[in-house]
């Protein structure tokens, strides 16, 4: 027996003190009871929670580094491809940016300030696309049918009439104040930005009196636009540019802008309309710093006379001469009347008779509509590169099978009531819209005088104005059952029409030429 003291302890001692220590581990034969003897394998170290912790510590800690280090690896991956796609994004639209001013100051857009109106137009109808896509999807869907028509039809009279006597007296009124179509135009713009913002609202919390009337007065401001942008085209022409090219470009900035603007205001709606409708007031506030930045000449009247619907020509002493229009102008004028008809008609009759009588299909009435206005656009498209032909069409007879081309899809709109007979009749109307306007605009600059081609497109563009106007009052008006009743209303008065143009026509021809005032 040995004891802590003998030679034999340091034998016993040395693998104790490798043994573990502690009050819960001591037991019969172990080190601390001094009897010597810890069994076999005694020499081996017995683990510890400790350390088995520690082990498990140290595994989950390198795991998640791993997983760390993978998240990084992706995450760097992530974002240098995130990088390059921005860079492309940013190069290919630097690109197109570029090209658009290049192409929007060719042949001497840039030195006579065409391309700033160009620049306008574009805003204005990327604005107007906003506008239409946040109404569609709340001011007539959100809103009972029979409540929306109401008021849509009450406002809509009550800014038809002060339209109609003002807009005869827009073109004198602005020759004799100083910047005053530049600041007209600024106006139209900034007005509809103020009513955007102020629809934003309205249409968030959904309770405001003023919702329909702010916009009708988005609607109203966007014609006048129309009629003092009108004036301002011939004052802006560069050498060698004719005024039916100089429409061509404009108008194209315009489909432009509508197809680049409204899938962005369609994204934007998917948050609420009310966002929409905020991302056109930005629109529509570049475009009043674009019609403030117009050459100071689209202001000038220098050496220019004054076009008249009815009277006598005349050159008065100290005033501007008068001249009355020319009977091809005001042939080419009335027949425009009835596409123009048309188009405001289609747009306020189909926005609730799709609501409330849609033809028999598997198809929303959101999407039906999206058809026949998308039907409508692209048709304005189409008649915008059918202008190019205009020098192998002659623009008396292109009017007259515009007329006669609308009359005739009406009529088959309302004997076989379809989505297909809807989708055509939306594609011709805006079609013959826009090519009747390009042959308008052909005639006036080939058979009136220049110095009065400013006044006779502003007093055109006044006329077609309020066709269009009467047109949507009128598709207000009619019942919406039967669906074909309407079309069949649309189809008489254009057929009518279509005669009281002829008529007038055969009517000139026996009263001869009207005599040209010289200044």
């Amino acid at each position: 027996m040995t004891s802590e003291g003998q030679p034999g302890a340091e034998h016993h001692s040395r693998p104790r003190a490798h043994a573990p220590s502690g009050p819960d581990l001591a037991g019969p034969g172990s080190a601390a009871d001094g009897s010597g003897s810890t069994g076999p394998g005694s020499t081996r170290p017995m683990p510890s929670p400790g350390g088995a912790a520690g082990a498990g510590a140290a595994g989950t800690g390198g795991k998640a580094r791993a997983v760390g280090r993978g998240i990084g690896t992706g995450a760097r991956a992530t974002g240098r491809g995130a990088a390059t796609v921005a860079r492309a994004t940013g190069r290919a639209t630097a690109y197109v940016g570029t090209q658009a001013r290049r192409a929007a100051g060719a042949q001497g857009a840039e030195d006579s300030g065409l391309n700033r109106l160009i620049y306008l137009h574009f805003f204005n109808t990327a604005g107007d696309a906003a506008v239409a896509i946040s109404l569609a999807g709340s001011l007539f869907f959100q809103v009972p049918s029979g409540e929306a028509r109401g008021q849509v039809a009450l406002f809509l009279g009550l800014t038809m009439l002060p339209f109609a006597i003002v807009a005869p007296l827009i073109g004198p009124f602005l020759d004799r104040v100083s910047h005053g179509r530049r600041w007209a135009i600024g106006s139209t713009m900034a007005l509809r930005a103020f009513l955007c913002w102020a629809l934003a609202g309205a249409i968030s919390t959904g309770d405001s009196p003023w919702l329909f009337a702010a916009a009708l007065g988005v609607l109203v401001s966007s014609k006048a636009y129309g009629v003092t942008r009108a004036a301002a085209v011939p004052r802006l022409l560069p050498d060698g540019f004719t005024l039916v090219k100089a429409n061509g470009r404009v108008s194209l900035s315009g489909i432009v802008g509508a197809s680049v603007s409204a899938p962005l205001a369609g994204l934007a709606s998917l948050a609420g309309p009310e966002w929409s409708l905020r991302y056109a007031f930005l629109l529509f506030v570049a475009a009043t710093v674009f019609a403030i930045r117009l050459p100071e000449k689209v202001d000038s009247s220098v050496g220019e006379g004054e076009m008249v619907l009815t009277g006598d020509s005349a050159a008065r002493t100290g005033r501007r001469p008068r001249t009355r229009i020319p009977s091809a102008v005001a042939f080419a004028l009335r027949a425009n009347c009835g596409p123009r008809w048309m188009s405001g008609f289609l747009l306020m009759f189909m926005a609730f008779l799709l609501r409330e009588n849609p033809p028999p299909s598997g198809l929303s009435a959101e999407v039906l509509i999206g058809l026949v206005v998308g039907a409508a656009g692209a048709g304005n498209g189409l008649g915008v590169a059918a202008a190019s032909l205009l020098r192998r069409i002659n623009p008396s007879v292109t009017v007259v099978l515009a007329l006669l081309a609308d009359a005739t899809l009406a009529l088959v709109a309302t004997l076989f009531y379809g989505v297909l007979p809807l989708v055509l009749l939306g594609l011709f109307a805006g079609l013959t819209q826009s090519l009747a306007k390009f042959c308008l605009d052909a005639t006036i600059q080939r058979d009136v005088p220049t110095r009065v081609q400013a006044s006779a497109f502003a007093r055109s563009d006044t006329t077609l104005q309020l066709a269009w106007v009467i047109g949507g009052f009128v598709g207000i008006a009619l019942p919406l059952d039967p669906p074909r009743l309407g079309l069949g209303v649309a189809f008489a008065v254009l057929t009518a029409w279509s005669v009281f143009v002829l008529a007038s026509k055969r009517t000139a021809a026996r009263n001869g030429p009207v005599p040209v005032a010289t200044p």
